[in-house]
């Protein structure tokens, strides 16, 4: 049975496709070093789905497996507070993860906020 700490794969944008997808809705918003994209899916599961791109530009391997795990940790655990007919890219733009329970809770409002702001419509629509 799933919860909503876990995050398996179907939870997760893989393909190609899926991500096209996403950013050809034009629906994104931006805080600090990161920008969310959303876009409503045609076949609703009933959970938010996540897909990350940190670019080498942010780093060396082990900074950008860093973000990532970071991410996930966090989408894990506001997914219930997302809209479960969204599909989310987040995008790093600069800077080094932070650590620790206080920079965890920052990233977790961080992004409800923007995927609230981008789900919406709030967000910017180019």
């Amino acid at each position: 049975m799933a919860t909503s700490e876990d995050f398996p794969r179907a939870a997760r944008l893989l393909r190609p496709a899926e991500f096209a997808r996403v950013y050809a809705a034009r629906r994104s918003a931006a805080s600090g070093p990161l920008v969310v994209y959303a876009a409503v899916r045609t076949d609703p599961d009933g959970r938010p789905r996540l897909g990350l791109s940190v670019s080498r530009r942010i780093g060396n391997a082990v900074i950008r497996n860093r973000w990532k795990r970071t991410l996930r940790e966090a989408f894990r655990h506001v997914q219930g507070d997302l809209d479960p007919q969204c599909d989310y890219i987040i995008v790093v733009r600069s800077g080094l993860p932070g650590t620790g329970h206080d920079n965890a809770v920052r990233t977790q409002r961080m992004i409800v906020d923007l995927a609230a702001r981008t789900a919406s419509g709030g967000g910017r629509q180019r």
